[in-house]
């Protein structure tokens, strides 16, 4: 008990509640916060074990708005491409990788913000590519919710359809990425006396993250959301520098 750093675990917890608020997962703020206290391999490994049960726990409060349809064209492009964006994280310099994401999240945030009336086309095509990038981002940089919170964002869905799928969706992604941080040795012994209560978080998070998104009306939601997405591309350019 005395080697954890609860100011990290406390941390943890408001990550995973606004992750459940906007939809997209605690991953977006996780990684960044966990690099401050961690190795970047480290903080891959523990994303990967954490989120397993956060999304096991959102799974089961947003079960009946998932939208299966999107599941498949978003879901399978993400499991693919995070095998890939796993394997390519041994020989990629991370840093570069941050850069580009902030960069990509600030402006297509900040486009989506001030184009409120703009919306993708909800098809096939468009989810195809925005699984296939949030896999690959989830791989290499550990956080891929927020790549997929702003194409399921831009498809204007009701919040329970949005916060489920993102769900299974990332549990697929975790669940498959889990397996290559193995192999790749990011998941340490001595971090494994976090995995018990960053579960604990992670379905505490869920819970009160959902609680709290009752009081949030439907047409403030989808801006909410993107404004998280903001904050956290900030963040990643921030961090950088730091």
């Amino acid at each position: 008990m005395k080697d954890l750093n609860f100011i990290f675990l406390i941390l943890a917890l408001l990550a995973e509640i606004i992750g459940t608020i906007g939809g997209f997962g605690s991953s977006v703020f996780f990684v960044p916060l966990g690099n401050f206290y961690f190795d970047y391999h480290s903080v891959l490994g523990l994303t990967a074990l954490f989120h397993l049960s956060s999304n096991v726990s959102k799974i089961f409060l947003f079960r009946k708005g998932l939208d299966k349809k999107l599941l498949i064209n978003i879901g399978v492009p993400s499991v693919i491409f995070v095998i890939l964006g796993g394997v390519l994280s041994k020989y990629v310099a991370s840093n570069y990788l941050q850069i580009v994401l902030g960069i990509f999240l600030v402006a297509f945030s900040l486009f989506f913000i001030i184009k409120r009336n703009f919306a993708i086309a909800a098809n096939k095509k468009n989810a195809l590519i925005g699984g296939s990038f949030s896999g690959l981002s989830a791989g290499l940089l550990g956080t891929g919710g927020a790549i997929r919170g702003l194409t399921m964002a831009a498809f204007n869905l009701e919040k329970s359809v949005f916060i489920a799928t993102s769900a299974f969706i990332d549990f697929m992604i975790d669940f498959t990425r889990t397996f290559v941080y193995w192999g790749n040795g990011y998941i340490h012994q001595h971090d494994l006396k976090y995995i018990p209560f960053l579960f604990i978080i992670g379905v505490l998070g869920s819970y009160l993250g959902k609680r709290i998104l009752n009081y949030i009306p439907q047409n403030r939601f989808r801006i909410l959301s993107l404004s998280f997405v903001l904050i956290i591309g900030i963040i990643t350019l921030i961090q950088i520098h730091l």
